[in-house]
């Protein structure tokens, strides 16, 4: 029996390897290795593939957020809505500017902001929802843009783990004013090292994202503002561009392993299936489970997940603690039990093993695994 990791990039490389080999040979022997025809080529590429006016990128997803902050002039005083169900570079990133965030609780089927929630936690001081494509599902943008244009306030898509994902046909990112993305290995198009991109349709954001992601300057050692060094390099540009034009496929392969995963997990009544809302085209950055039998703490996840490594699978635990709770968002006032669903949900999530290239057997022993755990 061989082992099942969560996720293997070496497979993946045997497919492209041969092209990726070839496209940084050709940076290196260039001698640009900073900016240049590949970044900027990338940049078209990648907007165009998510029907935006613009692409803007940088070095991380982590940054992509921060710049989009930024270029909206969002800072002290104002006021961020957003998941506590996520990475911390969501949250962090409003704090790094000096706003304030503001967690609202999730739906559990979906992982994703509970959309009925969000209305009560807008005030005078909020100016931006940041939802989060968690997991390669979609939110309810429909109803994210309906919020925003009611109340006056922006919306910046955190797609860092749903490139490719669709709402209502349109690609995540592209409906928002703002969309930004991780290029982290880990993600459905990711690169070999860090990396991130904003895109727009508004071309003055690109602009402002464009200076202050270079020091604040669109002129050498002229600045405008106080920027950060936040480049996306050729290398990476470079790779992405082979890797984009597999991006649908890997997410076909994606989509026909979670519909496997659900029918092979129908017979297991401790084990809730994520499902795919009506509108969505969902990416499947991960496939994440729910274990019912004990939803007040995560021992009997842990012992689960335990068992499963034990017979071979190894799985991920997307997150065991939620944001509203960590230690450095403790002077924000919020106690155990204001995001009820939110709480429930750390204690009880499993992330199966997700890649493209992982095989019918293998998602078979996975399954098999998880039945001799209960």
């Amino acid at each position: 029996m061989n082992n099942i990791p969560p996720l293997d990039l070496k497979r993946q490389y045997q497919v492209i390897g041969a092209q990726v080999s070839a496209a940084v040979q050709e940076v290196l022997t260039s001698g640009y290795y900073i900016g240049g025809s590949p970044v900027k080529s990338f940049e078209q590429q990648f907007a165009a593939y998510l029907g935006t006016a613009e692409g803007v990128g940088c070095n991380s997803g982590t940054d992509a957020l921060y710049l989009a902050l930024r270029a909206l002039q969002i800072g002290p005083g104002d006021e961020v809505i957003t998941t506590s169900f996520t990475f911390i570079a969501t949250a962090e990133v409003i704090t790094a500017v000096g706003a304030k965030p503001v967690f609202v609780d999730i739906d559990a089927a979906t992982f994703n902001l509970d959309i009925t929630k969000i209305a009560g936690a807008i005030t005078e001081k909020t100016k931006a929802i940041i939802p989060v494509h968690l997991f390669g599902q979609p939110v309810d943008m429909d109803a994210i843009m309906s919020l925003a244009q009611a109340h006056d306030i922006v919306v910046i898509e955190d797609c860092a783990q749903a490139a490719g994902a669709r709402w209502r046909g349109k690609k995540v990112g592209s409906i928002g004013h703002l969309g930004c993305f991780s290029f982290f290995p880990t993600k459905n198009l990711g690169a070999c090292g860090d990396g991130g991109a904003v895109v727009t349709n508004d071309e003055n954001l690109a602009a402002s994202i464009r200076m202050l992601k270079a020091h604040g300057s669109n002129q050498r050692y002229y600045h405008e503002a106080t920027g950060i060094n936040s480049r996306l390099d050729a290398l990476q540009a470079a790779i992405l561009s082979i890797k984009l034009a597999y991006l649908d496929q890997w997410n076909d392969a994606r989509r026909q392993l979670a519909a496997t995963y659900q029918q092979l997990l129908q017979p297991l009544p401790e084990v809730v299936v994520p499902q795919e809302t009506p509108n969505a085209h969902a990416v499947w950055n991960q496939y994440t489970i729910r274990l019912t039998k004990d939803s007040s703490s995560s021992s009997d996840r842990d012992q689960v997940r335990n068992q499963l490594q034990q017979r071979g699978v190894i799985s991920m635990v997307y997150y065991p603690i939620p944001l509203h709770l960590q230690p450095v968002y403790q002077n924000l006032g919020y106690q155990p039990g204001d995001l009820p669903v939110t709480e429930q949900v750390c204690h009880q999530v499993l992330s199966l093993p997700m890649f493209p290239e992982l095989s019918l057997e293998e998602q078979q022993q996975v399954v098999y695994a998880l039945k001799d755990c209960f």
